[in-house]
């Protein structure tokens, strides 16, 4: 399984139109073949940076997911809002277990 992991600090306030943008990438991300999980979250301590979090079945889903026309639609509003940084990492990971 591959994991995406990070933050995006936002340049600006989010918009009405970056947030719809955002939900439809997550709604189309979450259809795709291979997508396990798929979410964008505020950090309650700074609006400002999101927090993005993904599991892929494997990395072709995840190359797959990389030329969707959703991502480039999304890639394009981000290019017209551009974050002030973006800290990703990718991992290969297993299933995990319940905690607790």
């Amino acid at each position: 399984m591959i994991q995406i992991n990070g933050t995006i600090k936002l340049g600006k306030p989010m918009d009405a139109a970056t947030r719809k943008a955002m939900v439809e990438m997550v709604r189309a991300s979450r259809a795709e073949d291979g997508c396990l999980d798929y979410a964008f979250a505020e950090d309650l301590a700074d609006p400002d940076t999101l927090i993005l979090f993904e599991r892929w079945r494997d990395r072709d889903a995840l190359a797959a997911h990389g030329q969707s026309a959703h991502m480039a639609e999304f890639r394009g509003v981000m290019a017209a809002n551009p974050p002030v940084s973006r800290e990703l990492r990718v991992y290969e990971t297993d299933e995990g277990e319940p905690l607790g």
